[in-house]
């Protein structure tokens, strides 16, 4: 393990499942804002769409600056020397290791369908 050899086993399991906790609790907001955007395009909420929008695009801009890995990946890391997809947070490893496909495929279709339904709602 990369902890410092005085701190004990339990002590990095501990560190390491509220670690695990605090980024599946992220990662379960941030996928939220992703699920919901079609719904609030779909509702012509496009003040709430915005806001899903502006909050996933931060999201983007700190794993693109982190090199495309989420920060809580690198303090996970400390406490283990596991390096599954999964090893950092509670997600199925199917899950963990194919989410930037997935849910980035689905941000970039939610921001598409909410410029249609805004167009389509627009006078003309």
């Amino acid at each position: 393990m990369q902890n410092s050899s005085h701190a004990s086993t339990a002590e990095n399991a501990a560190a390491l499942r509220k670690v695990k906790l605090l980024h599946t609790v992220a990662w379960a907001f941030f996928a939220g804002c992703i699920v919901l955007l079609p719904f609030a395009a779909w509702l012509r909420r496009f003040d709430v769409a915005l806001i899903l929008i502006v909050i996933v695009a931060f999201e983007v801009a700190v794993l693109v600056w982190n090199r495309f890995k989420c920060p809580l990946t690198d303090v996970a890391a400390r406490y283990t020397d596991d390096r599954r997809d999964n090893f950092d947070i509670y997600l199925p490893l199917w899950l963990a290791r194919f989410n930037k496909h997935i849910f980035g495929s689905l941000f970039a279709a939610g921001i598409l369908f909410t410029l249609i339904q805004w167009k389509l709602d627009s006078p003309s």
